[in-house]
């Protein structure tokens, strides 16, 4: 299982009751292909939400967050933490 940062860029504005929908528009569905969203993060000055998530794949990650309606612009492996 491995652990992924994404990022949407692009919802300037964003509010936290929005950003909290997304998120449970994902979470929803995630248990579909194995994906964990942790935690978001946003930006509403410059549009730019982060997503921190567990899954089997870049890919499946993509996935969930196409199917809820925001497609993240960037996913990158986070192979280290402390």
């Amino acid at each position: 299982m491995g652990m992924y940062m994404d990022v949407h860029r692009g919802m300037k504005g964003i509010t936290s009751a929005q950003l909290k929908e997304a998120h449970e528009a994902d979470a929803a569905i995630e248990k579909e292909e194995g994906v964990h969203f942790e935690r978001a993060w946003a930006d509403p000055q410059s549009g730019t939400v982060y997503c921190l998530s567990t899954g089997p794949s870049a890919e499946a990650v993509q996935r969930i967050h196409e199917r809820a309606g925001h497609a993240a612009d960037e996913i990158h492996a986070v192979p280290l933490k402390v």
